[in-house]
């Protein structure tokens, strides 16, 4: 039953948009971020009841994630020579936002290959072949892209494990072998970008992998909770042969901040901001008969609806007033930001945390029932607490800049 639900809900989501002049479709013919912001959000109706009947299955979003290949979404950040809008991170993270007040599940998929082309867009730091030819293939191809880091041995990557899956470069080819857990989408991905440990030096490098190089499984390991529809599979990598322009940069430390993680964040704003709508929502027509009128007019609904409300709104302006920094500084000023980049992050998550605790409390009991959209909000927010960078780092961070500042 729910597979023809499904499908009613894509037909009519696709039936939407033959509505709208065909030359509308495409988000990138939007000159401005208030027109791309008004497509986004055309492109965006339906989201919500797809999302929700995946996460009830536990599988990938894969009409959404198409609904943004097809508009162009995906192509956003790409520079405008090669067909791209080369948005700003704080547009970026905004049209993020409203993707994450939908689906949290489709936010954060498609986030990872939105950072992962900002960040080619602004540092330029790949081989120029490979810069073009990604660049060319997300715009007219709708390609997907993410980095596969992760490692069981390993733990998070920003806590500085040695990478376990290991390349080699043996007659004029890489030779590559591992494991990589977390693999979000990995079903959906065109290319696999792959840190591993460079034999014999022990230097980390960034190899760029086609789905379909032998070699190359996907494992179907993701069974959480939180999170549950993102696909986040292990990638197995057995004797992968890559040509040698397959290499695409070694890691080194000290670039730029990772700015673009602030998708994260941005993903789970989205989730609080539609937990306070759906709960204000509940109650505003929800009348138990022990009371006359609704529950939005008993004194501790309004408290905890009121404090959810302050932490959005300090949340908000912190997240965007560090993104508009960003945008408006220079290489100099940015290599600066990267403990604030950080506090954004352990700010947001854990205050998004907070407020669907908060409207959930003002809901009651009706909150935790599986019909409820709280009850998925509550399961998705919580993953936000374990993606990079971790809490107790963050701290560490926040200590030390106060330490040598003072």
């Amino acid at each position: 039953m729910w597979q023809i639900h499904m499908l009613f809900i894509l037909w009519y989501t696709l039936s939407e948009y033959t509505e709208k002049d065909e030359a509308k479709l495409s988000i990138l013919d939007e000159q401005s971020a208030v027109g791309r912001e008004h497509a986004l959000r055309h492109i965006l109706k339906g989201f919500s009841e797809i999302g929700a009947l995946h996460d009830q299955q536990q599988t990938v979003p894969i009409e959404n994630i198409a609904a943004l290949k097809e508009s162009g979404y995906t192509a956003l950040p790409v520079e405008t020579k090669y067909g791209g809008r080369q948005i700003p991170l704080s547009e970026m993270l905004y049209l993020q936002q409203l993707i994450a007040e939908e689906d949290g599940p489709t936010a954060l998929c498609i986030g990872w290959h939105m950072g992962t082309m900002y960040q080619l867009a602004e540092e330029k730091n790949w081989p120029k072949h490979w810069h073009e030819q990604i660049s060319c293939e997300v715009v007219e191809k709708g390609v997907l892209l993410n980095t596969a880091a992760t490692e069981k041995a390993t733990g998070s990557p920003t806590r500085g494990g040695a990478f376990q899956t290991t390349a080699k470069y043996e007659r004029g080819e890489w030779v590559l072998n591992g494991t990589k857990t977390f693999t979000t989408l990995a079903e959906q991905l065109d290319y696999y970008l792959i840190l591993a440990t460079v034999e014999p030096e022990k230097q980390v490098g960034l190899f760029i992998v086609p789905q379909n190089t032998p070699g190359v499984t996907v494992e179907k390991t993701w069974d959480m909770m939180a999170m549950g529809s993102t696909g986040s599979e292990d990638l197995h990598l057995k004797n992968v042969k890559l040509p040698s322009d397959h290499f695409i940069k070694k890691q080194e430390k000290g670039g730029l901040p990772t700015a673009w993680l602030l998708h994260i964040p941005a993903c789970y704003l989205g989730i609080a901001r539609a937990a306070i709508r759906e709960a204000a929502k509940f109650a505003n027509s929800y009348s138990p008969n022990s009371i006359q009128g609704t529950i939005a007019q008993l004194p501790h609904v309004k408290q905890k609806l009121g404090e959810a409300a302050i932490l959005y709104e300090q949340s908000r302006h912190f997240l965007y007033s560090v993104a508009n920094k960003w945008d408006d500084s220079d290489k100099e000023t940015r290599m600066q930001l990267n403990t604030e980049l950080k506090m954004v992050k352990y700010a947001v998550v854990n205050n998004a945390n907070r407020i669907v605790d908060f409207v959930m409390r003002a809901v009651g009991a009706h909150s935790l029932s599986n019909q409820s959209p709280l009850s998925r909000y509550y399961k998705n927010v919580r993953a936000g607490l374990h993606n990079p960078p971790m809490d107790d780092m963050v701290v560490q961070a926040a200590a030390e800049s106060v330490l040598q500042r003072e």
